[in-house]
């Protein structure tokens, strides 16, 4: 498990480029066979990813010591969404068929938990993120169906796009956790522009459905010296509560947020104007 620290504003606009990269991206998501988890200690989130392939990959009680504690999801909770083909996550002996795009909540408290593909040829790859819980909340698959779709932006600023909001406390109760997908259309490429920060919240991007010759731009930094990231498929940011988060790629592309913090209120935003951006 690797491990990210807080950084304060004033010293990551001190970094170049390498050391913004160290600091706030991770690039390495799925190995076949096996699951990477990067612990930040904003606001403590883990984010990872499983891609099992031929073999089944198991929460195992060593990630648990690894955070204090006898097992993984003893005091934390954990959503996931499928970027991959078919796969099955079982947990304490029940299965649940998480297919591409789909998504599923694990309450605090389950000690057994393993990913397995559906189709070694299409290996799964379970993108997630997990958070300190205080209480149990159901187990449940929440397919894009069941998902809370908003549609905004426009084809002239070129940010047209789908936000499809999968665990939100209008689909599900989760304590702290919030996780979605937004779709950009066919020929838009800005996410999140005009940007924003939320004081009262991390958030995580993870950006994915793009080709090996596209990138997207994705900027940083707090409002008046704000920084860039060139992020390639699947690789996820860490944005902490005082920085900007959005992205211009080179075509149209797919991101995962997550969000951790004080709140569930997706709107809860401090928005700040194009013209003010330095």
């Amino acid at each position: 498990m690797q491990v990210r620290h807080n950084i304060h504003p004033d010293h990551a606009k001190q970094f170049d480029t390498a050391g913004l990269r160290k600091e706030f991206l991770i690039e390495n998501l799925f190995i076949a066979n096996d699951i990477t988890l990067t612990y930040s200690h904003i606001d403590r989130i883990i984010v990872g990813g499983v891609m099992p392939v031929e073999q089944t990959v198991v929460l195992s009680p060593e990630l648990g010591k690894q955070v204090g504690v006898a097992y993984l999801l003893e005091r934390r909770e954990l959503g996931l969404i499928n970027v991959g083909g078919a796969g099955v996550v079982t947990i304490a002996g029940q299965t649940y068929e998480i297919g591409n795009q789909e998504a599923l909540y694990i309450g605090m408290g389950n000690q057994e938990v393993s990913f397995a593909s559906t189709d070694a040829a299409h290996p799964a790859k379970f993108y997630l993120n997990c958070a300190p819980a205080h209480t149990t909340y159901p187990t449940r698959k929440v397919t894009q169906a069941e998902a809370k779709p908003v549609t905004l932006g426009d084809n002239a600023t070129g940010n047209r796009r789908t936000i499809n909001k999968y665990l939100v406390p209008d689909v599900l109760p989760t304590c702290q956790l919030v996780m979605g997908l937004t779709r950009l259309e066919e020929g838009n490429m800005w996410n999140s522009m005009p940007c924003h920060t939320h004081e009262r919240r991390m958030e995580v991007y993870f950006y994915f459905d793009m080709t090996e010759n596209d990138t997207v731009f994705h900027f940083m930094g707090e409002p008046q010296e704000t920084r860039h990231l060139l992020v390639h498929n699947e690789q996820a940011v860490l944005s902490p509560s005082w920085s900007i988060h959005c992205g211009v790629g080179t075509r149209r592309y797919t991101f995962i947020w997550g969000m951790v913090g004080e709140n569930q209120v997706f709107d809860d935003m401090d928005h700040i104007a194009i013209r003010d951006l330095r």
